[in-house]
């Protein structure tokens, strides 16, 4: 059983709910130790008395508040508890809202609430209301020496305080260059919205808390355990020189990024959006040995050798050997042009007479 960190009571209206509160989290960070480099042995903090420098233990101090320079008003707990016993004692429930209309970014640390002795039944009252009314209460506590906006939500058959943060508290995003709907250098294509609502639907799962964990911490625990088992306790471990930066914050192609997030080839499935976004033109078909006259034409220079070859392989039944798309391709776009009009006049005449 854990130990409660405040007894208090929920109050509204004219009703009294004794509960004790427990901390809900219990934050999995990595305790590591700072250390003298030199000898490996722990750095310490000492509490120390700046007027004369002695080390001060933990029954000697005491809180106090510097109204002026150098002069303190000093306050024992016993004078926090008397300054308002019952803000210190109570969590006060102002109003029920919508939960929905509470923003993520007021919500701050959680606490269970458990009933108190003889708080069973009234405790039940409250959570089935805020179950059956589907609202939050919002509620005014005081945790050690400060006062905290808080909100009582309904967790299974547990009351949750979720301490909220104050308005004044939540700094404004006025500042931040933050892309509007109509901010052309962020306009966002129908195609792009499809694809990122299909990469969306497609990661979709209901929600589980059990199959997240921290990796990281997993990760340098392992090196640890291997660091151990390894007898490297105490070497420092350097980076590496020429280690490669990762970039980040590039932006190449949106739209192939999403298409490989979706298992895609990007140049395949670019060329299906764009046939499904936008039909090419059609064009007059023209017959198979035009296409392959026009596409594979020899050198002007050339033209008498190739419209023998050309009658040799059609008669021994040989399809044509294609030029490379390299080499067709390196050639100036003058010249090629002219080497399709002029091999084309050249070839014809060979087809004419073998047709005929």
């Amino acid at each position: 059983m854990p130990r409660s960190m405040w007894k208090g009571a929920i109050s509204f209206g004219l009703v009294h709910i004794p509960v004790d509160m427990y901390p809900a989290v219990d934050n999995k960070g990595l305790d590591l130790t700072m250390l003298d480099r030199r000898d490996f042995s722990p750095v310490g903090f000492k509490r120390y008395n700046k007027g004369n420098g002695k080390e001060v233990s933990w029954d000697d101090i005491v809180k106090g508040y510097e109204y002026t320079s150098g002069e303190y008003v000093v306050l024992s707990d016993e004078d926090l508890r008397r300054a308002n016993p019952e803000a210190t004692q109570t969590i006060d429930i102002l109003a029920f809202v919508d939960a929905e209309d509470v923003s993520l970014l007021y919500f701050e640390q959680p606490y269970y609430l458990a009933p108190g002795k003889g708080g069973d039944k009234v405790y039940a009252l409250l959570r089935e209301t805020l179950r059956k009314a589907g609202k939050i209460g919002i509620a005014r506590v005081v945790i050690r020496v400060k006062q905290h906006l808080a909100a009582l939500v309904c967790v299974g058959d547990t009351i949750v305080m979720n301490t909220l943060r104050y308005a004044d508290e939540i700094r404004d995003a006025g500042d931040l260059k933050i892309p509007t709907a109509d901010d052309k250098k962020a306009a966002i294509t129908d195609k792009e919205l499809k694809m990122a609502m299909a990469l969306v639907q497609g990661m979709a799962e209901d929600w589980d808390p059990e199959q997240y964990h921290d990796t990281y911490r997993e990760d340098v625990m392992a090196l640890i355990e291997k660091k151990v088992k390894a007898h490297q306790t105490k070497t420092i471990t350097m980076p590496e020189p020429g280690e490669p930066k990762r970039e980040t914050g590039k932006v190449i192609d949106l739209v192939s990024l999403l298409q490989a997030s979706l298992g895609k080839k990007p140049g395949k499935a670019a060329a299906d959006d764009e046939d499904d976004d936008e039909p090419p033109p059609t064009r007059k078909r023209r017959p198979a040995a035009e296409d392959a006259d026009e596409d594979e034409a020899p050198p002007a220079r050339a033209r008498k050798a190739a419209a023998h070859g050309t009658d040799r392989v059609a008669a021994s039944g040989a399809a044509p050997k294609r030029k490379t798309a390299a080499k067709a391709a390196a050639k100036p776009a003058a010249k090629r042009t002219a080497a399709k009009s002029s091999g084309a006049a050249s070839t014809a005449a060979p087809r004419r007479r073998k047709a005929a």
